[in-house]
């Protein structure tokens, strides 16, 4: 059977008219624009985390002249510290002059106990049990001579007893704990091999 569209009555041509362009405006959407709907929700997506990135990075260059104004803050703090803050290789020297100061404030040292070194970040407190005899005058006059000092030594923790037998220059005992702040050296790089330094910094084998 011969089927014509015009031999529909004109409703009916109407109404297929309208199924066949809802049809094709189905098939259009479902093949053409959900498509370009998700690829432009992606790049969409991908924009979004390119601002953030960008935002955050534009944040830290903001940010980047007060990082290194606190880094060169700290490096002037450093060298403000070097003048007091004796390094690891002056401590012996440092007790020498401890002893030195003791000893012109007519006190005798009867030893020397070092406690465990703390460390800090920048820097250890290295504490040293201190056991003394004398007078409280010349006690008073080390300890004016040590807060005089051009380098940092805290004085603490001090136990002052009358001696039993005491003599006309020596009258008490005193123990206290002396800590003086050195500064941390980074530790040095191994030479890589095949430089001077690394054959110099090999370990030497027996005979």
């Amino acid at each position: 059977m011969d089927f014509s569209v015009s031999k529909l009555p004109w409703y009916g041509q109407v109404v297929l008219f309208v199924l066949l362009s809802l049809a094709g405006v189905g098939v259009f959407y479902y093949w053409y624009v959900m498509p370009t709907e998700e690829a432009l929700a992606a790049q969409a997506r991908q924009l979004d985390e390119l601002r953030l990135t960008i935002n955050k990075g534009l944040a830290t260059a903001r940010q980047l002249s007060s990082f290194r104004q606190q880094v060169g803050e700290l490096e002037q703090r450093l060298e403000t510290l070097r003048p007091v803050l004796p390094e690891e290789k002056d401590v012996a020297d440092l007790l020498r002059r401890i002893q030195a100061m003791a000893t012109q404030s007519n006190l005798e040292i009867r030893g020397f106990v070092p406690a465990p070194v703390v460390q800090k970040q920048l820097y250890a407190e290295w504490p040293i049990g201190l056991e003394i005899e004398g007078t409280y005058h010349n006690l008073g006059a080390f300890l004016d001579r040590v807060s005089k000092f051009p380098r940092i030594i805290n004085v603490t923790g001090m136990k002052v007893r009358a001696k039993d037998q005491p003599t006309g220059d020596s009258t008490i005992t005193v123990q206290c704990t002396a800590t003086t702040f050195v500064l941390s050296e980074p530790p040095a790089k191994p030479a890589a091999p095949g430089t001077p330094g690394a054959a110099a910094a090999a370990p030497k084998g027996t005979n």
